[in-house]
């Protein structure tokens, strides 16, 4: 059984840090790579080693494979942690790290290229017995097919990139007239965007909520869950705020979204961390597979904070080859979860707001954890996501984790920047999130 002597993480911001401190936990040496614009990170000073990998356009710096391997390769990196977002589920990149022997800390290659498409990930699940929207696949039809199926299957409908994500690639429909055009535009921002054209439309769902369970599966056949995150509060298919349980689901239903999704993992020859992400029907009280995430997700410490697992150590361990140790009883959880997101944005136009922090206070407490990289004196760069910070809550109930919630907000200063620390407050003290009577189109109907 092998163990990582040094991981290269791939990576910056808050994610970086989170996979730094595990590391460091496990006894492993670490190599942060940065852009020019980074250079004052702080992941790049907590790491043992850092490289700097290109100037601050992503895809020259934490988008070239290339040169992060040559990072690995001049430090002596025997793993690759990508994080998420960038090169966390790109197979390409993970077929260049096994050309190099450099483990690629996520699923298998099979796996990414299965559950990476959306079209081809939707099959392998309905064959799986997973519940699913039946698509239209708009490739593969004239224009007269398109629109003879989108009007059997009714208005409004949602156009998706194959190959899109992170709410990108995207397109609701209610007007029949606009289809066709909508879906060239969206041909060739998709083009762009990933290199693929590959569209699909889907019934769209008037009352949603946005619910996803966390797998854990290892490389000798187990696969565990570990409960179920909401993800309803969004902005532009963008998540700003996730809780744990999902406060509107049955236990039967959260029971059988626990068996659907070990069910595909199992299908998939799942063997690292992943998130099955579902769309529930709120009118009829079903529920259906969207995609499957194949790396760790943004809100994941939602769910390390309910149940007290690290999801990030179990990751890097699960990839050496280590055979779980926990078994699905062993898995208890507790108390309610809330997670903001706190984004440097103009609070009106929703615009990053890049600059300097002249002051950071981060807030306390019990029950308080804050994921971040920012410190007073440290400049947000313009050139990457906007997000700055996470503030993750943990209560015994849902009432007393908002009540918790505002306070940790109220605690919390980011000087010399807009945030949308108000916006968070206000979606906390609505009278229709405490009362659970809202859906995806929360901010713009409710809020």
């Amino acid at each position: 059984m092998k163990k990582f002597k040094k991981v290269l993480i791939a990576n910056r911001g808050e994610i970086a840090i989170r996979i730094l401190r595990s590391c460091r936990e496990l006894g492993i040496e670490t190599v942060a790579v940065y852009s020019t614009a980074d250079e004052n990170s702080l992941h790049v000073k907590l790491a043992d080693e850092s490289v700097c990998i290109g100037p601050a356009k992503s895809a020259l710096s934490y988008l070239n494979m290339h040169a992060i391997l040559s990072a690995a390769e001049i430090t002596g990196a025997d793993a690759i942690h990508p994080g998420y977002g960038f090169l966390s589920e790109n197979d390409e990149f993970a077929k260049l790290c096994e050309k190099c022997s450099i483990t690629f800390i996520g699923p298998n290659i099979d796996c990414l290229q299965a559950m990476g498409d959306k079209i081809e990930s939707k099959k392998i699940a309905k064959n799986a017995d997973v519940p699913t929207l039946e698509p239209i696949y708009v490739n593969e039809l004239t224009d007269e097919k398109i629109l003879k199926a989108v009007k059997e299957m009714g208005l409004p409908v949602l156009i998706k990139a194959s190959s899109g994500g992170g709410g990108r690639g995207m397109k609701r429909i209610d007007d029949i007239d606009k289809l066709l055009n909508t879906i060239e535009v969206l041909k060739q921002e998709s083009q762009l965007a990933f290199g693929d054209d590959t569209l699909f439309i889907e019934k769209y769902i008037s009352n949603p909520r946005h619910v996803e369970v966390q797998i854990l599966a290892d490389k000798h056949g187990k696969v565990l869950h570990l409960g179920e995150r909401d993800c309803t509060i969004q902005r532009r298919f963008q998540k700003i705020l996730e809780e744990s349980p999902s406060p509107v689901i049955s236990d039967k239903t959260r029971e059988e979204m626990f068996e659907a999704s070990i069910r595909l993992a199992r299908t998939v020859k799942y063997d690292s961390v992943g998130t099955v992400e579902y769309l529930y029907d709120l009118d009829e009280a079903k529920f259906y597979f969207m995609e499957m995430n194949t790396r760790i997700q943004v809100e994941h410490p939602v769910t390390e904070q309910r149940c007290g697992i690290d999801l990030i150590s179990e990751q890097i361990k699960v990839a050496a080859g280590e055979k779980l140790e926990l078994e699905q009883k062993d898995i208890v959880f507790r108390g309610h979860v809330i997670e903001c997101r706190i984004n440097a944005e103009d609070p009106v136009t929703s615009m990053p707001s890049p600059g300097l922090i002249t002051h950071y206070h981060r807030p306390g407490g019990i029950g308080i954890r804050v994921d971040d990289f920012i410190y007073t004196g440290y400049n947000v760069s313009p050139h990457y996501d906007s997000m700055i910070s996470k503030i993750i809550i943990f209560a015994d109930t849902r009432e007393k984790c908002i009540a918790r919630a505002l306070r940790a907000l109220d605690e919390t200063v980011v000087g010399g920047l807009k945030t949308n620390i108000d916006l968070h407050r206000k979606i906390l003290k609505n009278k229709h999130f405490a009362e659970n009577s809202f859906n995806t189109n929360f901010l713009s109907e409710k809020c």
